[in-house]
């Protein structure tokens, strides 16, 4: 490797072998992208004291940074998290191979016969932070789109990430795949994210997964395309008609099974015909459990409770916190949601299909929920064997990225020595 001291060379260098590499990808059979991944999850589970080693560096570098309970939950590895990771690999490997899929097929009168097939985006380059498991989902969905991928990881998971990704090239290895098709930017140094945020010849699309900094600082700054994962400011409307059990099992779990992901809880809203009822019971709950509730006035007479200030609406904690407010109708919740939101989740609990019609038709956000834990807002969870992140922009892909969102298509156009008139 040259220099590395020599950002600027390091990053051409990655990208051109990344570009060579997509050539080959783009034509690569279905089954032997399949094998290489599952090659690949082989090599983690049998690897993975190496990689809990790694992750123990990882976690003490976090420590001494001081980053919070919640982000070194997301760091954090533990053998059953690596065979999550396993069962990921394997996941997105037996999947159908999106390359070459039909989208659409029609005659012309022209005499003209046309295919719309999914073909691979190229190279694409994954930002992100703190989560080391994005290395393997990231490596795994662009392989699977026939991709070259170019992975920086966050300087927390610097060394679980390069363990993983040791992996990852031990499954191209043993079927013949390039070992360029999935890079590691082998520094920490933040110069690297700069010069893939401007690397037009070689990165079709950047993909950033992280928190409002990292995406904002990429959004501001790429000339290549963008595909956002914004914050996930995610709000739970208790309707009228909401049912008390599933109320206290869905925003408990949405909140407090894992705070440091992006589909946790962060806003609840309650209709103010169930404040004093289903609104007292939640609010006591969630207090119970350990969270920080921050209310407007309706729920301060509960002990543990504190004001809202204006800034915790539209607040993504990313920990045992929870802003509140009663709402005087849904289309009051909706306001709020569309002034405050980041149109990645918002959810509805209630039996009334008329207002789980209107919750849906009135907002945009990426996923809409209805009677079920925002903590779905996953691409495992939605069948896709993992995902890259929530894309909540409105081209190209949105919401979870999976395979399939990695890809673009092209048409295919047949004649019989057809001539315009």
């Amino acid at each position: 490797m040259k220099d590395i001291a020599d950002i600027s060379a390091v990053m051409t260098d990655i990208g051109t072998r990344a570009r060579a590499a997509s050539a080959t990808l783009g034509f690569a059979p279905a089954e032997q992208k399949r094998d290489a991944l599952l090659a690949a999850a082989d090599s983690v589970w049998a690897r993975r004291q190496d990689i809990l080693a790694a992750n123990a560096q990882d976690m003490e570098f976090g420590r001494n940074k001081g980053l919070t309970d919640a982000m070194m939950d997301r760091l954090l590895l533990t053998e059953e998290r690596i065979q999550g990771i396993c069962d990921g690999l394997r996941s997105v490997a037996l999947q159908d191979d999106p390359v070459g899929e039909v989208l659409a097929e029609w005659d012309q009168p022209s005499g003209l016969h046309i295919k719309r097939v999914r073909t691979p985006l190229g190279v694409i380059g994954v930002i992100y932070e703190s989560r080391p498991n994005v290395t393997a989902d990231a490596g795994a969905l662009c392989l699977k789109a026939g991709n070259a991928v170019i992975l920086r990881g966050g300087s927390e998971s610097f060394h679980s990430s390069s363990a993983l990704h040791s992996c990852l090239v031990d499954g191209l290895r043993k079927v013949g795949l390039p070992e360029d098709a999935i890079q590691l930017v082998p520094t920490r140094d933040r110069a690297a994210v700069s010069e893939m945020l401007t690397m037009t010849d070689f990165i079709d699309v950047i993909v950033p997964r992280g928190g409002k900094g990292l995406v904002g600082l990429v959004q501001r700054e790429a000339r290549v395309p963008v595909f956002a994962h914004l914050e996930g400011i995610v709000h739970i409307y208790i309707d009228a008609a909401a049912d008390p059990e599933t109320v206290m099992n869905v925003v408990l779990n949405a909140k407090t099974r894992r705070t440091g992901i992006c589909g946790a809880a962060e806003c609840l809203l309650i209709h103010r015909d169930v404040a004093d009822t289903i609104g007292q019971d939640i609010i006591r709950t969630l207090v119970d459990a350990g969270v920080e509730v921050r209310s407007d006035a309706n729920f301060l007479s509960i002990d543990g409770v504190t004001p809202a200030s204006k800034d915790d609406w539209g607040c993504e904690y990313l920990d045992m916190i929870i802003a509140a407010r009663t709402v005087e109708s849904l289309d009051d919740a909706i306001e709020h949601i569309r002034t405050y939101g980041s149109n990645h989740t918002d959810c509805i609990l209630t039996e009334d299909q008329t207002a789980v019609d209107r919750f849906f038709q009135r907002l945009d956000s990426a996923i809409l929920m209805h009677n079920a834990s925002t903590q779905f807002a996953d691409g495992g969870e939605f069948g896709m064997g993992a995902e890259i992140g929530i894309a909540t922009g409105k081209m190209h892909a949105r919401g979870p990225v999976g395979a399939a969102q990695l890809t673009s298509f092209k048409y295919l156009v047949t004649g019989d020595g057809t001539t315009r008139s």
